[in-house]
């Protein structure tokens, strides 16, 4: 270094430095040694310090290659023919120019963003202002307000609800809450509520003249108001104690009438999604047994209804939506339904948030195929296209075959509730929700798992939706009350039974394999024992799915679905894993989006 340079890539500048010690880099003593040959001290040696570069100088060391590039700007039903098809085939084919500009809209960069921010703001409680009142209030990020705002305008709520039966009305409205729980799930839980509230509503005139224009208006108005001064209302639910969970006949919730035909509630309730709602149907024990009651947030002469937010839940995700502890410090109520009808009442708003499950779920998987084919479809590994090697094939076309099953049998219930078709509902619905919301964390995580460490980043959004994905089979009974809901309907109702049969045997002399694996569903059905009844749930279920993918899908859907999942060493347990013959490059090209 004569020249005073250092060589290599620094390549900078050096300036004199005394070193340390007694003539030693490392400023250790070197007792017993002369410094020099003559016993005398040198002068201080130097060495090059580097200097850096200027910042802004380009090193060359983070030039940006092999990254797929944004997903924002793709069609969402250019990619999903299960849905368009679906819909079509459920009675709402005219609608699909609405939902297109709907899905272009959700995959919007101002509405992922808006995804984004909403769960990276969460909530905030607000129990007293500064002065000390108790407002039990609770803050959202502006993000928020947009996605409801959205959701309510597209009549994702309670819109169906003035439809007639048969038109087509809620299949629509299915594939649009499917659409924007592709983007955003949080905010999807009022909209549900406020969509399954109505037909609860019904069991009562009065109560039902008096908030139905509201929740069917499709206008998005917050804030703390009387409701028959607000343009638009939501509903909300309220069943769970904390000594209770699921078990909603034990109860501790009281609720005593009044001489002016209301009821004054005294409790406290573990989970109340959305409490800023309008509304809320929540179960207490009134003199005459366990009774389902309206809750307004505002009573009709303006004063806050005792209603008090103890705190927002920490949740594992949902973290864009408020859910609270609530105590009922004399609340006040009208009665719906009849006193002791509690259940019975509520249970038709159940239904229709298990509806939902199963559509925010299939939504779920769906995004995350999304995200997964769309990273294959771009990154290259080992030199060659992630998306062109054969076992990366083989695990999107798995996950794709998932997706396609979801979302035919979700918008098919949907048709069911569009058409009136009771009995089928009644055993396929919790059925169906219990095997794709069980499916769902699968699913997504393997989807992260095609995007690599990248996947595991929370810029990626794999991770949100991961923290989403075990909610729906938890929300509105966990597997095991899904499971021996299914057991009870196969055991009282067989007019469900029948319903549900008719519809697998549709498929009927289709295919071998599916034919054994309907024949093993009907011994199932015949043994009704609790211990097996998630098996029997997951066998109607995919029954269901592998006769309708039978009938309508294409056959490298069809046939690569029955191999993987009713030959007698199936089905499978991991993705990847389909048989040889399955045509992987075709079920790849059908789910990849195509980014603009």
């Amino acid at each position: 270094m004569t020249d005073g340079r250092m060589r290599g890539t620094e390549q900078t500048v050096t300036t004199p430095v005394e070193a340390p010690g007694n003539g030693t880099e490392s400023g250790e003593a070197t007792a017993g040694r002369p410094s020099s040959s003559t016993g005398v001290t040198s002068a201080p040696r130097t060495r090059p310090r580097p200097v850096a570069a200027p910042v802004g100088t380009d090193l060359g060391t983070h030039e940006v290659l092999n990254q797929v590039p944004p997903l924002a700007g793709y069609d969402p039903l250019a990619c999903d023919p299960a849905l368009v098809d679906a819909v079509r085939r459920e009675g709402a084919g005219d609608a699909l120019d609405n939902l297109a500009v709907l899905g272009r809209t959700i995959a919007s960069e101002p509405a992922r963003e808006d995804a984004r921010l909403a769960n990276e703001n969460p909530p905030v409680l607000r129990t007293h202002d500064r002065y000390g009142h108790r407002i039990d209030e609770v803050e959202f990020h502006p993000s928020w307000h947009r996605l409801m705002a959205l959701s309510v305008g597209w009549g994702l709520h309670g819109a169906p609800w003035q439809a007639d039966p048969g038109s087509g009305a809620h299949v629509a409205r299915a594939a649009g809450f499917y659409l924007m729980n592709q983007l955003e799930q949080g905010h999807c839980c009022p909209i549900s509520m406020t969509y399954a509230a109505i037909p609860a509503l019904r069991h009562d005139p009065d109560l039902m003249a008096r908030f139905e224009p509201g929740l069917m208006a499709r206008e998005y108005q917050p804030g703390l108001a009387r409701p028959d001064t607000k343009s638009g209302l939501l509903a909300g639910m309220s069943m769970t104690e904390k000594q209770g969970g699921s078990d909603v006949r034990s109860g501790t919730t009281v609720a005593a009438s009044r001489s002016d035909g209301t009821y004054e509630l005294i409790g406290h309730k573990w989970f109340t999604s959305a409490p800023m709602n309008d509304l809320f149907l929540t179960l207490a024990q009134a003199p005459g047994g366990l009774t389902c009651f309206v809750l307004p947030r505002v009573l009709p002469d303006g004063s806050r209804n005792p209603i008090r937010l103890q705190r927002l839940k920490d949740k594992v995700g949902n973290r864009s939506n408020a859910s609270a502890e609530i105590e009922y410090d004399g609340a006040i109520g009208w009665r719906l339904g009849d006193e002791g009808r509690g259940v019975a009442t509520i249970i038709e708003m159940v239904s229709m948030t298990r509806l939902d499950c199963v559509l925010g779920s299939a939504a779920i998987v769906r995004a995350a195929l999304t995200e997964a084919a769309h990273h294959v479809a771009h990154r290259s590994a080992f030199g060659s296209r992630l998306a062109d090697t054969p076992l990366m094939q083989t695990v999107i076309a798995d996950l794709a075959l998932e997706s396609e099953a979801a979302t035919s049998l979700a918008l098919r219930l949907a048709g069911a509730v569009d058409r009136g078709e009771r009995h089928l509902l009644r055993l396929a619905l919790p059925a169906t929700k219990y095997l794709v919301c069980k499916r769902t964390s699968t699913v997504v995580a393997e989807a992260l798992e095609c995007l690599g460490g990248n996947g595991y980043v929370e810029d990626s959004g794999l991770p949100r939706l991961y923290r989403e994905a075990p909610l729906n089979s938890i929300w509105e009974g966990s597997g095991n009350v899904t499971a021996l809901d299914v057991l009870r309907a196969v055991t009282r109702e067989p007019d469900s039974v029948d319903a549900v049969l008719a519809e697998i045997d549709a498929a009927s002399g289709a295919d071998e394999w599916f034919d054994r694996g309907v024949r093993e569903l009907r011994t199932e059905l015949r043994s009704r024992e609790e211990r097996r009844a998630r098996r029997l749930a997951e066998m109607l279920a995919l029954c269901l799915q592998g006769s309708l993918l039978l009938r309508h899908a294409p056959e490298e859907v069809a046939s690569a679905f029955v191999s993987s999942r009713f030959l007698p060493d199936g089905p499978w347990r991991t993705a990847g894993t389909l048989p040889a013959q399955v045509h992987t490059q075709a079920l790849l090209q059908r789910i990849t989006p195509t980014t603009v």
